[in-house]
């Protein structure tokens, strides 16, 4: 049932296949939009979870993506369309 989320590389010596290029550049789009979350909190928010406990380490991470959620909001809510 599940399908591998891994890249193929390049044959040796030729050029790569067009099939495995587009398969490559479909999981490159997902990747892409996951990543964009992730290097937001920790460069714009200065996400580090240094925590003591898996508790903790959920709060600090859920408040993270709350903020990050709120920050989303607002941008988009500022590109809409004047009525």
């Amino acid at each position: 049932m599940f399908s591998s989320q891994i890249h193929r590389k390049k044959p040796k010596g030729r050029p790569m296949p067009a099939h495995i290029a587009r398969a490559n550049g479909k999981r490159s789009v997902i990747r892409a939009a996951v990543e964009h979350v992730f290097a937001a909190q920790k460069h714009r928010m200065g996400l580090v979870v240094r925590t003591i406990g898996m508790a903790r380490a959920r709060l600090k991470i859920g408040m993270a993506n709350l903020a990050y959620n709120f920050t989303r909001l607002a941008w988009l809510e500022g590109k809409s369309a004047p009525a």
